[in-house]
C-alpha cells in the first residue's frame, strides 16, 4: 500500500511539475491558464520577457563604422535586433540597461504623459483589475506582443526603420488593429525592426542590421524581418506583420513560426506608413491557434480602410479560432503547385525545400484530404490558364509577347490584336509555352509608391516632415556595398509625376478570375506549394535573377499580392545549403535575366557573376503554404492546425534558450 501511495504521488509531483508555466514557447491559453491560477502575473510577465529582450536582443553584426556604415557576421552571435524600440519610460528603460536608441521617443525626452502608459504600467492596471474581478480583460489578456514599426502606435516612435528627423516621432493615435489589440487585453511591449520602409532587405537606417536566430549569419528574410525573429527567439508572444509580397509569410517560415497573410480586404490598412492595394496586415505566432486567436481581434470592416468593406457579411459568424481545431481532412480537395516545385526548373539550392513539403503532401493526404497532385514535374493550372489568361490580361498579355502583337514606334498596334487575342482563346495550343503561374511577369504600381508615402504623411500632420521629398532631404541612410541604397528608393519614387494603377488592378483581377476558374474546374478547397524554395540565405549574399520564374530571394510572392489568403506552417528543416556567392571569375548573367522580376531592388555590383557552393551543413527552417479563396481563412486554418498537429516540426532555436531563473 505504501508503494502504491509513493507511486501516486511521485505521479502527481510529476504531472505538477509538467503543468508548472514554462515561458518558451508559452501560447496564449498557457499564459492565460498561468494567470488564472495565480501562477504569474501580467508584469511578471512583461519582465521575463524584458529580460529575454535584453540577453538576445543586441547588435548581431560587426559594425566598425557604426550602425550606418558596413558590417560584417558574426557566426552564433546569440543576438538577433529583432525590436527597435521598447514601450518602457525613460527611468526604467535606464534601470533595465536598454540604451536612448530603444527609447519610446527621440522628440518627448520626459515622456511623461499619464495618458501614455508604458506597458509595466499597462501590466500592472491589467493585474489590479484581475486582482479586482478574477477575470481576464479580454481574449488577448497577458498576451505580449511587438508591432512591426511600419504602424502607428500613438505611445511610441514609428518611423519604418528610417532614421528621419519627424519634429514629433509618435504619430498622433493608434492604428486601427492596435486598438483593437490594447482592448483586447494585449500588451504592446515592443516595435520590431523592418527592411526600412518595408523592403525586402534585412536592415534599415534606424534599426540596423537584423540576424536569423536559427543561423546569426544569415537573413531572416524581410521585410517584416523583426516580427518573425522575435517570436521565433521567444521574445514576445505574437508579433504584427505586413505583406506586399511574402513580407509576413517569409519571416514567419525563416523563424520556424505561423503566418497569416489573410485576403487582402480582411484586415485595415489604417496607420501604415504607405499602405498600397496590395499590402496586408497579419499575425505571426508560434501556433496555428494562437495566429487565429490574434486574427479574430484584428479582422474586419474598418471604415478608415475602404477595401474592408468588402469584409462584412464574409467572415464566419463562429469565429477564427473555431476553424483551427485539428482534425481529419475528409473532404477537402487540396492542389499541389508543382509549378513551383518541378526540380528541373530549378537549383540544386532548391531542392531541400522542395523534398520536405512533398513529404507535407504525404501527411495531407494520411490527414485524409484528396489530394490533386500532376505528379514531380507536372503543372497543376498551366493548359487551364493558357485557355483563359490572354483574354483576362488582355493588354499586359499583348505587351509580354511582341512577337505575336508588333506595335509601331508609338506603341500603337501593328494589325488586329484582337482578332490574335481570340484566335489564342479558341486555340489555346497557340499560346506561347512561357505561360505558366510562375510567369506573368510585372505589373508595376504606377505612382503608388509616392501618392502612398505623400497619404500617409499629409495624415500623420508632422511640423517637419511633410512629404517623401522631405524624407529624402533630411534622413540619414545606410552606406554599404553589401546593400542597396535606401536614399536612391526613395529618389526613384519621388521621379514619378502620374499615379495610375490601371495596369495592376488589371492583373489583380485577372489573375483571381483565372486562379478561381482553375481551382472550380478541379474542385479545389486549397492550393500547398513551399512559401520559399530556399532556406535563408547569408547576410550581404548577391541576390540572383529569377531562374524560371522563382525569385533571386526564393520566396513566392506572386499569387499572395494578388490577394489571395496563404498561411505559412513550419515543415521541417535544412540539412545542408547551397549558397549563391560573388566570382568574379564566373560568367557573366546577362542584364535580360534581371527583367520580369527577379534580382530587383536587391541587385548590386557584382551579382552579374556568381555561383553556387555546397553543400553546407545547416540547419534551417523551411514553410509550407496553404493559399485558398478569398475570405475562406477558416479552410485554411483547419488544413494548417490538422498539419502542424501531426508533424509538431516547430523547435525553438538552441542559441536562444531559457535564462537562468526563467520558468
Amino acid at each position: 500500500m505504501k508503494r502504491l501511495l509513493l507511486a501516486l504521488a511521485t505521479v502527481f509531483t510529476t504531472v505538477q511539475a509538467q503543468a508548472a508555466f514554462k515561458l518558451e514557447e508559452a501560447t496564449i491559453p498557457q499564459i492565460q491558464q498561468a494567470i488564472l491560477n495565480k501562477e504569474i502575473t501580467s508584469t511578471k510577465l512583461v519582465e521575463l520577457y524584458l529580460a529575454r529582450i535584453k540577453a538576445y536582443n543586441g547588435a548581431c553584426v560587426a559594425q566598425p563604422n557604426g550602425i550606418l556604415g558596413p558590417i560584417s557576421t558574426i557566426a552564433n552571435a546569440g543576438q538577433i535586433n529583432a525590436l527597435v524600440t521598447l514601450n518602457l519610460r525613460p527611468q526604467r528603460r535606464q534601470q533595465w540597461g536598454f540604451d536612448e536608441r530603444k527609447a519610446r521617443s527621440l522628440t518627448d525626452k520626459s515622456d511623461a504623459d499619464p495618458k501614455m502608459p508604458d506597458a509595466l504600467e499597462v501590466a500592472s492596471a491589467q493585474d489590479a483589475e484581475f486582482a479586482r474581478t478574477g477575470k481576464l480583460s479580454g481574449p488577448l489578456h497577458g498576451v505580449v506582443m511587438a508591432i512591426k514599426d511600419q504602424y502607428d502606435t500613438f505611445d511610441m516612435r514609428t518611423t519604418a526603420g528610417a532614421d528621419v528627423p519627424y519634429a514629433n516621432d509618435r504619430p498622433p493615435d493608434d492604428a486601427t488593429f492596435v486598438e483593437r489589440l490594447r482592448k483586447s487585453g494585449a500588451i504592446i511591449l515592443a516595435k520590431s525592426n523592418l527592411g526600412e520602409y518595408a523592403s525586402g532587405i534585412p536592415r534599415s537606417s534606424y534599426g540596423g542590421t537584423f540576424c536569423n536566430p536559427y543561423d546569426t549569419e544569415r537573413s531572416p528574410r524581410g521585410s517584416s524581418s523583426g516580427s518573425g525573429s522575435a517570436v521565433g527567439a521567444n521574445l514576445v508572444t505574437c508579433a504584427i506583420a505586413e505583406e506586399s509580397g511574402s513580407s509576413i509569410r517569409g519571416p514567419a517560415s525563416a523563424a520556424s513560426a505561423v503566418g497569416i497573410a489573410g485576403t487582402q480586404e480582411l484586415v485595415s490598412r489604417d496607420g501604415m506608413v504607405q499602405h498600397g492595394i496590395n499590402t496586408r496586415t497579419g499575425p505571426i505566432c508560434r501556433t496555428v491557434a494562437d495566429a487565429a486567436r490574434v486574427l479574430d481581434v484584428i479582422a474586419g470592416y474598418d471604415p478608415k480602410d475602404e477595401l474592408t468593406a468588402f469584409s462584412i457579411g464574409r467572415m464566419p459568424k463562429s469565429g477564427y479560432l473555431s476553424a483551427a481545431e485539428p482534425g481529419s481532412l475528409k473532404g477537402l480537395r487540396i492542389g499541389v503547385l508543382r509549378e513551383y516545385m518541378n526540380k528541373k526548373l530549378f537549383t540544386k539550392a532548391d531542392e531541400q525545400s522542395i523534398d520536405l513539403v512533398a513529404k507535407g503532401v504525404e501527411d495531407l493526404k494520411a490527414l485524409g484530404a484528396t489530394v490533386v497532385d500532376p505528379g514531380p514535374e507536372g503543372a497543376l493550372f498551366t493548359s487551364c490558364l493558357r485557355r483563359l489568361v490572354p483574354e483576362l490580361d488582355n493588354k499586359l498579355f499583348t505587351k509580354r509577347f511582341p512577337e505575336l502583337f508588333p506595335v509601331d514606334a508609338k506603341g500603337s498596334p501593328v494589325g488586329d490584336h484582337t482578332a490574335k487575342l481570340l484566335e489564342l482563346r479558341m486555340d489555346p495550343g497557340k499560346v506561347p509555352d512561357k505561360l505558366t503561374l510562375r510567369d506573368f511577369g510585372p505589373s508595376a504600381p504606377d505612382g503608388q509608391n509616392k501618392y502612398m508615402m505623400n497619404l500617409y504623411l499629409a495624415e500623420r500632420g508632422d511640423a517637419r516632415i511633410r512629404s517623401n521629398a522631405d524624407l529624402i532631404a533630411w534622413s540619414s541612410f545606410h552606406q554599404d556595398p553589401q546593400f542597396p541604397d535606401r536614399k536612391k528608393g526613395r529618389e526613384r519614387a519621388e521621379e514619378v509625376k502620374e499615379y495610375n494603377m490601371s495596369e495592376r488592378i488589371l492583373r489583380r483581377f485577372a489573375v483571381q478570375q483565372a486562379v478561381l476558374a482553375c481551382m472550380a474546374e478541379q474542385q479545389l478547397d486549397a492550393l500547398v506549394y513551399p512559401t520559399s524554395n530556399l532556406p535563408p540565405t547569408k547576410l550581404g549574399a548577391p541576390q540572383g535573377p529569377a531562374i524560371n520564374g522563382r525569385s533571386g530571394g526564393g520566396v513566392w510572392t506572386f499569387l499572395g499580392a494578388q490577394g489571395f489568403p496563404a498561411i505559412t506552417v513550419p515543415a521541417g528543416y535544412t540539412t545542408e545549403v547551397y549558397d549563391l556567392v560573388r566570382d568574379p571569375t564566373a560568367p557573366k548573367t546577362p542584364d535580360s535575366a534581371w527583367e520580369g522580376g527577379g534580382g530587383g531592388e536587391g541587385r548590386l555590383a557584382g551579382d552579374e557573376r556568381t555561383r553556387l557552393i555546397g553543400p553546407i551543413k545547416a540547419r534551417l527552417p523551411v514553410g509550407i503554404d496553404f493559399l485558398g479563396k478569398p475570405f475562406d481563412e477558416p479552410t485554411l486554418l483547419r488544413i494548417a492546425a490538422a498539419y502542424e498537429a501531426r508533424t509538431h516540426h516547430r523547435r525553438p532555436p538552441t542559441g536562444f534558450g531559457p535564462l537562468a531563473g526563467e520558468p
